[in-house]
């Protein structure tokens, strides 16, 4: 896979749906993919107005969903039991390991995770 595609974790698409523009500009003209996790997470939102789980879905929709398969299963167990993540960010881990793939993050806890290629973003 080319330098142009980005797995992001769930916190960005947060930012960048709160109009974050150095967000914008990071994920501008790349092929974005997200974990299914990442979709679960942003539509569970308690109370989230129907306006909103629209624009939700319109952006997941612009986005590559990555769904759980064999080899992101036992890489999610490996970075669990390495790492003590919590499973969800276990699960986004091993998608970007799985794809080969940088994973956009401001979670910090991923900069001790090693073989997967990290862009942290700083806030």
């Amino acid at each position: 896979m080319s330098g142009t595609n980005l797995l992001v974790d769930t916190n960005i698409l947060l930012y960048l749906l709160n109009g974050d523009k150095i967000v914008t500009e990071l994920l501008n003209s790349k092929k974005i993919f997200v974990s299914f996790i990442t979709e679960i997470e942003l539509l569970s939102f308690k109370k989230l107005p129907s306006q909103e789980i629209k624009i939700i879905r319109q952006l997941l929709s612009d986005c590559t969903l990555i769904d759980m398969n064999e080899e992101i299963k036992l890489k999610t167990i490996e970075l669990k039991l390495n790492y003590n993540l919590k499973i969800p960010d276990a699960i986004i881990g091993a998608t970007s390991y799985y794809l080969k793939i940088p994973l956009v993050t401001a979670d910090k806890q991923f900069k001790r995770v090693e073989n997967i290629d990290l862009i942290f973003y700083d806030i």
